[in-house]
């Protein structure tokens, strides 16, 4: 498993679009066979603040993730409705023996 947390910091009058967007994209990603999970989560003290919590089967679920079309369409769109640049982590997973 390969775990992808992206922050993202979102301009105040650009939350409905944002929200919009990503919960299309969301959608869409929960259905893709790789895919285990994908979040979306809003910070409690900042709602101008999201995380996304995306978990895949391997790598190369996240490479076929970058490829769909509701992927490209979030890609291109967000970055108007960001303060900054998002940035991602990625994680691997740790099994328990």
């Amino acid at each position: 498993m390969v775990a992808v947390v992206v922050h993202l910091q979102v301009k105040p009058d650009s939350l409905d679009q944002f929200v919009a967007e990503t919960k299309v994209n969301a959608r869409n990603s929960r259905q893709e066979p790789g895919v285990v999970r994908f979040d979306v989560i809003q910070e409690v003290d900042d709602p101008s603040r999201f995380a996304l919590f995306e978990l895949y089967r391997d790598q190369e679920a996240i490479e076929a993730h970058r490829g769909t079309a509701h992927y490209a369409k979030w890609r291109d769109a967000v970055p108007a409705f960001l303060v900054t640049e998002r940035t991602r982590t990625i994680y691997r997973a740790i099994e328990a023996d």
